[in-house]
């Protein structure tokens, strides 16, 4: 994986406030497109943003990135301002950002949850355009520069006679967006081109809020209801008065969402992740078996209902049960489950039994293998307590057949 370096700038320190981290959109810097916001957020966070590679005060990048790596980006940033003293290690972090920003929202979200105890996706979706058409573009601006999109994103940036009304604003994020790198910018349209987590919304399950524009023609109000509607913990927001770029067209309504929005999360949201886990780290690798092997909705119970006092034990089955020992390589899952079977019905832990015989069947173990399971223990357990693992196996069969589809959604342009 090769992380970006991307630069943040502290638009506003504040001792012993939560701190908002604040996401660009492609094309602008984060003092352009946050700055008008900037009075309206200062009383309630501290305030950092961050900028693309090639943009605002981030050095241009030689080499390709993904989406996945512009999110571990902002976690290897967030270490380090942790590691430098700016930001507090017991603080509360939250995240917002536009466009682009607001994709990789959804992109913490998938790959960091919990690092942040609540997100905002702005103006942005979950899938931004198509593939061929990120490539197109890139093509395009590597070969001519970024002041060749400059009219059409001009366009479609703003809300109609905003740039008639506001030519300072409008004026500065369009000089953002002719002096940006044009390799880098290049770089995050072949970012966006492999981007799609719309079948992944249901698992996440940190809380956000989708903001939507009126005026938005890149990524319209039915990709923020889009979210809404399949990511458990997340509402949407429309702002009437905007297109693309909110929280520079109507700075004061941007704001006003965003702190009702994060302060009405309850303090200690998402206390099982005060520190970000950069890749490597084996809660990652441990939430994303158990995700697979249990399923993300018995994931996302046991999540939502873990307390203060319940948290590390949690974590800790993640890290170590899951990412230590059902990531290894030596057994086949199946043998795991068949194993894991029998040591539970010896134990008489029943209610392990049927979630374990219903992970068995998700990694591939038949009813005929679940049963020949049984039997075996039947003679090195105990009878009775087979007799008990049958009940419940029957049980959980028949409830198997019900599967959820895979969502489909609507897809902008930009």
């Amino acid at each position: 994986m090769s992380i970006p370096a991307l630069t943040p700038s502290l638009l506003h320190p504040a001792t012993g406030k939560p701190t908002l981290v604040l996401g660009p959109s492609l094309g602008t810097g984060s003092l352009a497109l946050w700055g008008p916001a900037v009075p309206y957020l200062q009383d309630h966070f501290q305030l950092i943003a961050w900028d693309l590679p090639g943009h605002g005060e981030s050095a241009p990048s030689t080499t390709e990135f993904t989406m996945e790596e512009l999110a571990a980006g902002v976690i290897t940033m967030i270490e380090a301002l942790r590691a430098d003293g700016i930001l507090e290690g017991g603080s509360r972090l939250f995240y917002a950002g536009v466009s682009i920003g607001g994709a990789i929202a959804l992109q913490l979200a998938n790959d960091f949850p919990g690092t942040f105890a609540g997100l905002s996706v702005i103006c942005s979706a979950a899938k931004i355009g198509t593939p061929e058409g990120w490539t197109e573009r890139a093509g395009l601006v590597a070969k001519a520069g970024t002041p060749v999109v400059l009219t059409g994103s001009a366009e479609r940036w703003f809300a109609p006679g905003f740039i008639e009304a506001n030519p300072v604003v409008s004026t500065d994020l369009l000089h953002n967006l002719q002096d940006a790198d044009r390799f880098s910018y290049a770089h995050a349209c072949g970012a966006l081109a492999g981007f799609d987590l719309r079948a992944a919304l249901r698992a996440m399950k940190d809380p956000m809020l989708a903001i939507a524009g009126a005026h938005d023609v890149v990524c319209p109000p039915d990709d923020a209801a889009f979210i809404a509607q399949h990511a458990p913990n997340a509402r949407v927001a429309l702002i009437e008065t905007v297109a693309h770029l909110a929280p520079a067209e109507d700075p004061q309504a941007t704001a006003a969402l965003l702190v009702d929005f994060f302060e009405s999360i309850p303090t200690g949201a998402n206390r099982m992740s005060d520190s970000p886990r950069l890749p490597g780290d084996t809660y990652d690798a441990g939430l994303e078996v158990r995700n697979q092997v249990l399923g993300t909705e018995h994931v996302a119970r046991a999540t939502a209902n873990s307390t203060e006092f319940t948290d590390e034990f949690q974590e800790m089955i993640t890290r170590y049960a899951w990412g230590t020992i059902w990531t290894r390589d030596g057994l086949p899952r199946i043998t795991r489950s068949a194993i894991t079977l029998t040591a539970l019905i010896a134990g008489g832990y029943w209610e392990e039994l049927e979630m374990h015989v219903h992970a068995a069947l998700r990694n591939g173990m038949t009813s005929n293998e679940i049963k020949e399971v049984f039997l075996q223990s039947a003679i090195y357990c105990s009878v009775p307590a087979a007799n008990t693992a049958f009940k419940i196996g029957k049980d959980v069969l028949a409830e198997y057949a019900a599967r959820e589809a895979t969502p489909d959604g609507p897809t902008g342009t930009a």
